[in-house]
C-alpha cells in the first residue's frame, strides 16, 4: 500500500513545482508567481483528472461481473490518489493566497507578514473553499479506507463509475483558466462551458441513478426498487456523495445562463433622451 502512496506524494506535488518553475523561468514565459502557481494547480488537477477516469473506465469496463469480479488498478489507483487531495487542499490555498494578494489586501511586502495576516487568508480561504476541502478531507478520511477497507475486494465495478465522475475537471479547470485573463468572450471559452454542464451532468450528477440501475439489471429489481433492497448506510453514502455535486450543478448552470444569456441593450444616453 505505501508503494503506490509514496509515487502519487512524489508525483503530484513534483508535477506543481515542474510546471510552476517553467512557467516563470521559460524566457519566452516569464509568468509572475502568482499567474503560475494558479496555472500550475489546474494543470495538475486535470492531470490528476484524466489519469482517474481513464483507470475507472479500464476498471470498470475489465469487470463484467459487477459485484465479484476485481482488477488490480482499482485499489492501487485509490492508493495513489490520496496525496493528491492532501496535496490539492495547500494549492487551493496558495491559489487563494495569491488572488488575496493580487487584489490588494495584503498591503505591500510588511503588511503582507502582519500579525495575524495569514491567518485572515485562511479563514477566507475555509469559507469560500469549505464545500471543496471538506470534500477532499472526506475522500482521505473516509472515501479511503472504505475502499480499501470495508469493500474487502467486492464492488471494483462501481468504484471504477465514480473514478470516471473525473471526466469533467479539466472542463472546470479550463474555464476558470479562462476567466482568470477575461476570456469569457471567446467561442472557447462557450465550447467549453457547454461541455462542461454536459459532462458534469453525465459524470456526476446522472452517475448515481446509473449506478442503482446498473444494481437493479444485476439484481432483477426495477430501478425504484433498488434503494429499498440495498442496505441504509449504501443510500445514505450516496445521498452524501450527491448532494454537492447537485450544489456544484446549480453554479454551472447558474453561470451557464449568464455566459448564454443575450446581453441587454444599454441605456440611452442623457442626450439622445433629451430630443
Amino acid at each position: 500500500m505505501l508503494t503506490p502512496m509514496m509515487a502519487g506524494g512524489v508525483v503530484f506535488p513534483g508535477l506543481f513545482l515542474l510546471s510552476k518553475n517553467t512557467l516563470q523561468r521559460l524566457p519566452q514565459l516569464r509568468w509572475e508567481e502568482a499567474d503560475a502557481v494558479i496555472v500550475s494547480a489546474r494543470l495538475v488537477s486535470s492531470v490528476q483528472a484524466v489519469m482517474a477516469s481513464t483507470a475507472g473506465y479500464i476498471v470498470s469496463t475489465s469487470c463484467k461481473h459487477i459485484i465479484d469480479d476485481q482488477h488490480w488498478l482499482s485499489s492501487a489507483y485509490t492508493q495513489f490518489a490520496v496525496p493528491y487531495f492532501i496535496y490539492d487542499i495547500y494549492a487551493m490555498f496558495l491559489c487563494h493566497w495569491h488572488k488575496h494578494q493580487v487584489k490588494g489586501h495584503g498591503g505591500d511586502e510588511g503588511g503582507a507578514r502582519a500579525p495575524g495576516g495569514i491567518w485572515a487568508v485562511a479563514r477566507g480561504y475555509l469559507q469560500k473553499e469549505f464545500l471543496m476541502v471538506l470534500h477532499h478531507a472526506a475522500m482521505v478520511l473516509v472515501c479511503f479506507p472504505l475502499s480499501v477497507v470495508w469493500r474487502q475486494g467486492k464492488g471494483d465495478f462501481f468504484l471504477g463509475c465514480l473514478l470516471m465522475a473525473e471526466v469533467s475537471t479539466p472542463f472546470v479547470c479550463l474555464g476558470k483558466i479562462l476567466i482568470q485573463y477575461k476570456q469569457q468572450h471567446t467561442l472557447l471559452h462557450k465550447v467549453n462551458g457547454a461541455l462542461m454542464l454536459l459532462s458534469f451532468l453525465c459524470c456526476r450528477v446522472l452517475l448515481f441513478p446509473y449506478l442503482y440501475w446498473a444494481y437493479g439489471r444485476h439484481a432483477g429489481l426495477p430501478l425504484l426498487a433498488v434503494p429499498l433492497a440495498i442496505p441504509a448506510h449504501v443510500n445514505l453514502g450516496a445521498a452524501l456523495l450527491l448532494a454537492p455535486q447537485l450544489y456544484w450543478f446549480f453554479l454551472i448552470c447558474r453561470g451557464a445562463c449568464r455566459l448564454f444569456r443575450p446581453r441587454s441593450s444599454p441605456p440611452p444616453s442623457p442626450s439622445e433622451t433629451q430630443d
